[in-house]
């Protein structure tokens, strides 16, 4: 998409607990650099006192203020989607949403995790072997990075969730999307990681507000990559456990920055600097 004559944008992230976000500054730094008058705000529920049941208001506000769009978090991204007009082809697959364009009076619906964990994995674990990995976490985040890993070429998920339900929905979901019945919803959990090539958190467990590790740490062991989808802090207790086994490790940081940069062309119609914005966004991380 080229340059269009777009010189300001109004966005925002909507979202529980979001105050160290680094998203703000991530888009109005690249926005500054492009010349464009970029203001980004956050709108967090915790802070607000609301809950997803406010979500309807929380859309017609921005659209009467002349938002640009939204970025959408934990606990938002399902949620959000029976309150917009349309989804792309990409957020109706997954079944979430972290990206709303507000244009013409019309609330579209968009999925970037999915690339931006894509990237982020492309990037940090080449060569990592696929044949059997275990996700933790089947909520908004976890159906983006689920369809991410199956698209790099997981053999096998196996998703765990703390209602079981939700893992096995989302289990069928990928296996209508992927030949091959290569989703399942897991049951035993030890027996699971003792098998694994790999494991990615996809749950809020490690963030700065929800300390802890989302398996118990005896699970872990060298010869097992493991991911990660939390980036404030970008070393969560899970990271520095494995890392201190021995174990090959992905911080959430790349993820945060590619779906960044592809919400930022959503919102501004201008491709961004992807190299500016991880340096950005490292610097902000050192």
């Amino acid at each position: 998409m080229s340059q269009n004559n777009k010189t300001s944008v109004l966005a925002g992230l909507i979202g529980a607990g979001i105050q160290a976000s680094r998203t703000p500054a991530l888009h109005e730094r690249e926005g500054a650099a492009q010349g464009l008058g970029y203001l980004y705000r956050l709108i967090d529920l915790d802070q607000l006192k609301l809950d997803t049941s406010h979500l309807e208001e929380l859309l017609t506000a921005a659209q009467r203020m002349a938002y640009t769009g939204l970025n959408i978090t934990f606990p938002c991204k399902q949620a959000i989607i029976p309150l917009l007009d349309d989804l792309s082809p990409e957020a109706r697959g997954i079944g979430a949403v972290n990206t709303v364009v507000l244009k013409d009076g019309k609330r579209v619906g968009h999925n970037t995790d999915c690339l931006g964990f894509a990237e982020g994995f492309r990037r940090g674990m080449d060569g990592a072997a696929r044949e059997r990995v275990v996700q933790m976490g089947a909520g908004g985040a976890g159906a983006a990075v689920a369809h991410a890993l199956l698209i790099e070429g997981v053999k096998q998920l196996t998703i765990f969730d703390v209602d079981a339900s939700r893992a096995q929905d989302l289990a069928d979901n990928l296996n209508q999307h992927f030949p091959g019945n290569r989703a399942r919803a897991g049951r035993d959990l030890a027996a699971a990681m003792k098998e694994a090539d790999g494991m990615v958190n996809t749950t809020p467990m490690g963030m700065a507000k929800l300390p802890g590790m989302p398996v118990p740490a005896e699970l872990l062991r060298k010869d097992l990559w493991v991911a990660e989808i939390v980036y404030f802090p970008l070393e969560t207790e899970l990271l520095r456990t494995a890392r201190a086994l021995g174990a090959r490790t992905l911080d959430g940081g790349t993820m945060a920055v590619f779906q960044a940069v592809k919400a930022f062309e959503l919102f501004s119609g201008i491709v961004p600097d992807a190299d500016r914005m991880t340096a950005h966004f490292n610097s902000m991380n050192g």
